[in-house]
C-alpha cells in the first residue's frame, strides 16, 4: 500500500496539476529550477520551454489548455514561464539541452511567432551557461530512438511529460535509466555552428 501511494504520487495527471488554470504549475516549478546546479534535457517535438519566446509559448499554452479543458489563464502562465527563464543569466547554472531537429520544423503559432522562436534560438545557444545539441534528421544508425520529452535535475530527479500526465521520477535505478538515454542522445547532436545552420536553415524555410 505504501509503495501505491508512492507510485501515485510520483504520476499526476495534468487534469489535476492544472485544474485552477497553467500560471499556479509554472510558478510552482521555478524553485526546482532555481536550485538545480545542471539541469539536462531531452525535447522531440516542441522547443523547450527555457528556450521559449512569448509568442511561442502563448500559442503552445493555448493549445495546451484548449486541448485539457482547462481555465484559460495563458497570459499569466506565459509571464510565469518567462519569470522562470531567468534562471539562464543568473547564479552558476548549467544547462545542457537536446532537441530533435522536428522540433524546428514544427510550426507553435503563426509564421511570425515561429520565426520569433528560431530567431531566439540562436541567441539562446550562444549563452555562457547553456549548451544546445540538435539531433539531426540525416542522423547515421541511431543507437537511440526518439523518446518522450524529459528533464534530469541534477542527476537526482527526473521529469517525463506523457499526453496525459507528467511521471516524477527519483528512484536512482530510474533516474540512471534517463541519464543514460541522455548521454546516447547526446552522441547523436551536433553542436556549435553545425546546430546554428539547422536553426538557420528551418528559418529559411518559413519564407
Amino acid at each position: 500500500m505504501a509503495a501505491s501511494r508512492t507510485a501515485d504520487s510520483m504520476y499526476l495527471e495534468w487534469r489535476r496539476l492544472q485544474r485552477t488554470g497553467l500560471r499556479r504549475l509554472q510558478e510552482a516549478r521555478i524553485p526546482l529550477y532555481e536550485r538545480t546546479r545542471l539541469h539536462r534535457g531531452y525535447a522531440s517535438h516542441v522547443v523547450p520551454g527555457l528556450f521559449q519566446t512569448p509568442a511561442y509559448a502563448a500559442a503552445l499554452l493555448s493549445s495546451v489548455s484548449r486541448f485539457h479543458g482547462t481555465p484559460d489563464d495563458t497570459v499569466e502562465a506565459v509571464d510565469a514561464r518567462m519569470a522562470r527563464a531567468r534562471v539562464l543569466h543568473e547564479g552558476t547554472h548549467r544547462f545542457a539541452l537536446l532537441i530533435e531537429e522536428a522540433v524546428l520544423r514544427y510550426q507553435v503559432g503563426d509564421a511570425e511567432a515561429m520565426a520569433g522562436q528560431l530567431g531566439h534560438l540562436l541567441s539562446v545557444m550562444s549563452l555562457p551557461a547553456v549548451s544546445m545539441g540538435v539531433i539531426p534528421f540525416a542522423a547515421q544508425e541511431r543507437g537511440m530512438w526518439t523518446l518522450e520529452t524529459f528533464d534530469i535535475f541534477d542527476d537526482r530527479r527526473v521529469h517525463v511529460e506523457l499526453l496525459t500526465a507528467q511521471v516524477t521520477l527519483t528512484a536512482p535505478g530510474e533516474v540512471g535509466m534517463y541519464v543514460k538515454a541522455w548521454t546516447d542522445l547526446h552522441e547523436l547532436a551536433v553542436y556549435g555552428a553545425d546546430a546554428r545552420s539547422l536553426v538557420s536553415d528551418a528559418l529559411g524555410a518559413l519564407g
